[in-house]
């Protein structure tokens, strides 16, 4: 690939990495600690993540157990998933914090692989955005006679096949992750 696509290319990459960080984000009925990544917890007056005040382990298929390195947390971290969208309510035995996955019904399901091609459809505007600005680059250049107009034309056709590329690469995603959805 030449050097002049280098940088739309990483920034195409970066919309993809965080779509997928997004759907690990998508509880999907099954226990997986990522549903945790968005939270914080207020400790010691920082919001703290987590994954930083406690382990965080998949026990058992549907549950996750968080088990504070400090039990003066406990309370806060049950406050915080409460606080939060995740829709579970927490079951503290003092010393560890369960959590414990209902089994998606199918109206649920249905929502949530919407959630997916909505977010898809999000990336793919950021990666046609992408596009977009590179080739207004490319054309402020050959204004100023920086490159030419066959220049201009190849890097068009380029910076499409990138963007094809990448906008393969978020369908075959979002097909996986909502074949998870509905499948569990």
């Amino acid at each position: 690939m030449k050097e002049m696509y280098r940088e739309y290319d990483e920034k195409m990459k970066k919309a993809i990495a965080v779509l997928e960080a997004e759907y690990k984000t998508l509880r999907a009925g099954r226990a997986n600690p990522s549903v945790l990544d968005r939270l914080s917890v207020d400790y010691y007056g920082a919001a703290t993540p987590i994954n930083q005040l406690a382990s965080v382990s998949v026990t058992e298929a549907r549950t996750l157990a968080i088990s504070p390195y400090d039990a003066s947390t406990l309370k806060a971290i049950e406050k915080a998933i409460l606080a939060s969208d995740i829709g579970i309510n927490p079951q503290n035995d003092g010393r560890t914090i369960r959590l414990i996955f209902p089994p998606l019904t199918e109206e649920r399901r249905k929502e949530l692989a919407k959630q997916v091609k909505k977010t898809a459809e999000d990336s793919k505007v950021a990666v046609r955005n992408i596009r977009r600005d590179a080739i207004d680059t490319f054309k402020k250049q050959q204004k100023k006679s920086e490159i030419t107009e066959d220049d201009l034309k190849n890097a068009e056709k380029d910076l499409q096949e990138l963007t094809d590329k990448s906008i393969k690469k978020i369908d075959e995603i979002a097909a996986a992750k909502e074949k998870e959805i509905l499948e569990v």
